[in-house]
């Protein structure tokens, strides 16, 4: 232990763990499949709003231009599909879920980098271990509850949760 300014023992940093650290891997793992999932459900979730502004913003044009009622038709009927949809895969709770995961774990990795907060001890690398499975199974019991809520049940064909 090292004394900074004649203030108390200050411990040595110790590196981050190997790659070969199944916690650290985990961690790793983890943060980059939410990373990654948040962006794909972000990216999905703003394709068809787009999409669905732009066909609704057709349904006044065409009945302006007296295009045929079908046309009209289509447009509304596509809006209310795509609707649908999203209200189907959850993009924007995934995209929100994910990314305040994603951000957890950051933090987790962050203050364990740090020897902050609770990896101020020596048994730090177990309460990381702890509290990245803490974090994910919390998302998950978050995502089986909104799938269950958005479909009215279990829908095991939704499911890339195997995580």
């Amino acid at each position: 232990m090292s004394v900074v300014d004649g203030e108390r023992p200050v411990a040595p940093a110790s590196p981050v763990p190997a790659d070969t650290d199944p916690t650290w891997r985990r961690l790793e793992d983890q943060l980059g499949w939410y990373d990654r999932r948040s962006q794909a459900a972000q990216r999905a979730f703003k394709r068809v709003k787009v999409a669905q502004l732009v066909l609704a913003a057709g349904v006044p044009v065409a009945v302006a231009s007296a295009a045929p009622g079908v046309l009209t038709a289509v447009l509304g009927g596509l809006v209310v599909v795509l609707e649908g949809i999203q209200q189907l895969y959850q993009w924007q709770t995934n995209w929100v879920l994910y990314r305040a995961t994603a951000e957890a774990l950051k933090h987790e990795r962050y203050l364990y980098e740090a020897q902050a907060g609770p990896y101020t001890g020596p048994d730090r690398h177990r309460v990381l271990a702890e509290r990245i499975e803490g974090l994910v199974s919390q998302e998950h019991a978050r995502w089986t509850e909104g799938r269950q809520h958005a479909t009215g049940g279990w829908d095991a064909a939704a499911g890339d949760r195997a995580r």
